[in-house]
């Protein structure tokens, strides 16, 4: 992720109606898991690896670029700068990794897939959330450094390919979809953006309203799946 969209993220991923969802997800992920030692991978400004601290979780950042690290280090995070195809942690260390939008960005997601599995301890968890359909792709894809949009089929392949055993995939940002299709036709750039105080309301109300809608299983804009591995 470039250095200014790293920085933007930062400023807006507290109030942003997108990212706190995405922490209350995260939360919900890993609320039936023991807490161990964690690696939040692509942290940019490390606040679901706050969110992971906050629930008892030993969790370090991992930030490729030095902006995300700085942004980490500052904040009092411990952060580790590396790849995320080639972890650098000993193999069979990590109980829970955390990817949320990062695999989409990666050349070779199939390195990353098998370096977590690596890194993971038999029956840790690997959570990941990325972009889906590659009907959506648009300007805001190649300005944020997209590789590809997943679908179903293509990210479970990555994951069972791995070695991975995956619980039911799941849909996220069902309720925005035709909004996010309609806005991506004429997207110039980069979606992240400082909505108004009455707009940003507005959003984080749908995308709540989200969580108690049994549209799990209808196409979104992003796939969520808890994968382990195997005892």
């Amino acid at each position: 992720m470039e250095a200014t969209e790293v920085r933007k993220l930062t400023e807006l991923e507290e109030r942003h109606w997108w990212y706190r969802e995405r922490r209350h997800l995260l939360a919900k992920a890993v609320a039936d898991l023991t807490p161990g030692r964690a690696l939040d991978v692509g942290a940019a400004g490390g606040g679901n690896t706050r969110v992971l601290q906050s629930l008892g979780w030993q969790a370090s950042a991992l930030e490729y670029g030095p902006t995300g690290a700085e942004v980490c280090a500052a904040r009092g995070i411990p952060v580790l700068r590396g790849d995320a195809t080639a972890l650098p942690l000993a193999p069979g260390s990590l109980d829970l990794v955390v990817a949320f939008d990062v695999l989409e960005h990666l050349d070779d997601d199939k390195a990353a897939a098998g370096g977590v599995f690596d890194a993971l301890k038999p029956g840790g968890s690997f959570l990941v959330a990325v972009p889906c359909d590659p009907k959506l792709w648009s300007a805001h894809d190649d300005a944020v450094g997209h590789v590809r949009r997943y679908t179903r089929p293509t990210l479970t392949d990555l994951l069972q390919g791995a070695g991975f055993q995956l619980e039911p995939m799941t849909s996220w940002n069902v309720l925005m979809r035709p909004l996010v299709s309609l806005r991506r036709r004429s997207s110039t750039g980069s979606d992240l953006d400082d909505p108004s105080a009455l707009l940003n309301n507005a959003l984080r109300a749908v995308i709540t309203l989200e969580r108690y809608l049994p549209v799990k299983q209808l196409p979104g804009v992003t796939l969520l799946v808890r994968a382990k591995r195997p005892r």
